[in-house]
């Protein structure tokens, strides 16, 4: 990444993080309010994330990744102890573990709010690929060659390309121009035991992390995206809490 690149997005993140805070600090005791009334139990949730691709190396014909490890913060939007029987597993659209405020927090993007700290503190930018559970992320880079480099100097985001664009877990909506693609870029061969897989819908997401990341060699294309990302954000987040 360019210096440039560097400097201007963590300036952008330290101001956009900070105005977020002060504007969405009064909704912050309503939304915990709302989680503690439905599911009795702490209301923020930490969990531990991939950051930014360290190393990759090759032992044994057995891929190994290192990354930059944290601490994300969120609301709970899931019955307490979710994890206790399924293990490490990515939330669907209908998992039952999510409470209904946890499906509206989720819909509207609001369970995110607190990660603007993540941002303060230099862990996460406002803009880039979400980060993902280092667990799940060795699982999917063994099912998606090239998946680790979507985290390849940068830093994960609460907003991003494939978030604006795609559903929750990256799925394709309807009626967008991706859709034309899926029959091509999803199950091509037609298995009908991968038809609807989570690594079909990961796949689309990498196509629009990588092509974010290459626009950060430019300081014009980087600009120029990372401010249209970030005013479409709320407009999106609108659209999703609205059913459309």
């Amino acid at each position: 990444m360019l210096l440039s690149v560097r400097l201007a997005k963590r300036a952008i993140d330290i101001a956009g993080a900070a105005a977020g805070l002060l504007l969405t600090a009064p909704l912050m005791p309503i939304i915990a309010a709302a989680i503690y009334l439905e599911s009795p139990g702490p209301v923020m949730f930490r969990q531990r994330r991939a950051g930014s691709l360290k190393s990759v190396s090759s032992s044994g014909g057995k891929k190994a990744l290192t990354f930059h490890e944290f601490e994300m913060h969120k609301f709970r939007t899931m019955i307490m102890d979710a994890e206790k029987h399924t293990g490490v597993v990515i939330a669907g659209a209908d998992d039952p573990r999510i409470t209904k405020v946890g499906k509206f927090l989720r819909k509207s993007r609001l369970d995110e709010l607190p990660q603007f700290w993540d941002v303060l503190r230099g862990k996460m930018s406002l803009v880039g690929p979400r980060p993902e559970r280092p667990e799940l992320l060795e699982q999917l880079s063994y099912a998606i060659p090239l998946f680790e480099e979507r985290m390849r100097d940068v830093k994960p985001g609460i907003t991003g390309l494939a978030q604006i664009s795609l559903g929750y877990t990256g799925s394709i909506p309807e009626g967008s121009e991706i859709a034309k693609l899926a029959s091509t870029l999803q199950n091509p061969w037609d298995l009908e035991e991968t038809k609807g897989s989570l690594a079909d819908d990961m796949r689309i997401k990498l196509l629009y992390d990588l092509a974010y990341t290459a626009g950060l060699e430019r300081f014009d294309t980087f600009l120029r995206t990372e401010l249209d990302i970030i005013f479409k954000t709320p407009l999106v987040m609108l659209k999703m809490t609205q059913g459309r």
